[in-house]
C-alpha cells in the first residue's frame, strides 16, 4: 500500500487501483473499433489531445480507493465533491479515540483582508504557543465531557455531539481520475485551506505515479479538469 503520513496524525493511503494511461487510449479508440496493448509516443499525444479540448469521458473508465484519515473539519469540505464515494468511521458504532489536530506552530496563522480576497500571515511565536496551548486544552475538556458520558451510559451517538471538529476521522473515498482532476484543480490550489491542500498534494503524489501520461497532460493544460 502507497502511503503518505500527513499533519501530526493523519494519511493518505492508496488502497487500489485498477487505471493506467492506457485505459484513457482504449477508452477514446474504442469510438473507431480499436484497442492497444502498450502505450506509443502517439497515444502520449492522443491523451494531450483528450485533455486540451476536454473530452472528459475517456479519462473515467478506472478507479482509485484511497483510505485517508484527517480533522472532521478537513473532511467537510472534502465531501462537497460528490462526484465520488465516500464510507467514513462512525461515531455511533465506534468509540472515538482522543486524537485532536493541533498544528505545528508555523502553520497558526492570522487572516488578513476581506472575504474572499484574504491572504493569511504566520503569527508570532508567543501566540503560536498560546493557541496550540488552547486548543489543546478545549480538546481535552470536550474528550473528558464525551468520556464521562460514555461512562455513564449514555448512547454513542449522543455523547460524539460534544466533540470539536478537529478530532480525527477516516474514510474510504473511490473515484475516477477526471474527479480525481477536478478535485486537484480546487484543493492543490493556492486559495485552498492549507490542511486541505496537503491531503491534495498527497493525492496528486499518489495519483500521478499511477498514471504519469495524464497527469503531465493535466498539469500541461493549466491543472483543469477536462
Amino acid at each position: 500500500m502507497d502511503r503518505i503520513d500527513l499533519l501530526d496524525d493523519g494519511f493518505v493511503a492508496l488502497d487500489a487501483w485498477m487505471a493506467d494511461d492506457l485505459s484513457v487510449v482504449n477508452a477514446a479508440r474504442v469510438s473507431f473499433g480499436t484497442r492497444r496493448d502498450g502505450m506509443e509516443e502517439r497515444d502520449v499525444g492522443l491523451v494531450g489531445f483528450l485533455m486540451r479540448e476536454r473530452h472528459g469521458t475517456p479519462f473515467e473508465h478506472n478507479s482509485f480507493r484511497f483510505h485517508v484519515r484527517c480533522p472532521i473539519f478537513v473532511v467537510r469540505e472534502w465531501m462537497r465533491h460528490r462526484v465520488s464515494s465516500f464510507n467514513e468511521l462512525s461515531g455511533r458504532y465506534t468509540e472515538l479515540a482522543p486524537a485532536f489536530y493541533v498544528p505545528a506552530a508555523e502553520d497558526v496563522r492570522t487572516q488578513v483582508g476581506k472575504p474572499g480576497a484574504y491572504s493569511f500571515e504566520t503569527v508570532d511565536a508567543d501566540l503560536a504557543q498560546r493557541t496550540r496551548a488552547r486548543m489543546q486544552e478545549s480538546y481535552d475538556a470536550a474528550y473528558a465531557a464525551y468520556r464521562a458520558m460514555l461512562d455513564d451510559g449514555v448512547a454513542k451517538e449522543v455523547a460524539r455531539t460534544v466533540l470539536p471538529v478537529g478530532i480525527y476521522t477516516e474514510f474510504w473515498w473511490t473515484l475516477n481520475a477526471r474527479s480525481i482532476m477536478n478535485f486537484l484543480s480546487l484543493r492543490n490550489a493556492e486559495t485552498a485551506q492549507r490542511e486541505i491542500r496537503r491531503y491534495a498534494e498527497a493525492i496528486e503524489a499518489l495519483w500521478s505515479a499511477k498514471m504519469p501520461v495524464t497527469h503531465a497532460a493535466f498539469v500541461a493544460n493549466g491543472r483543469q479538469a477536462p
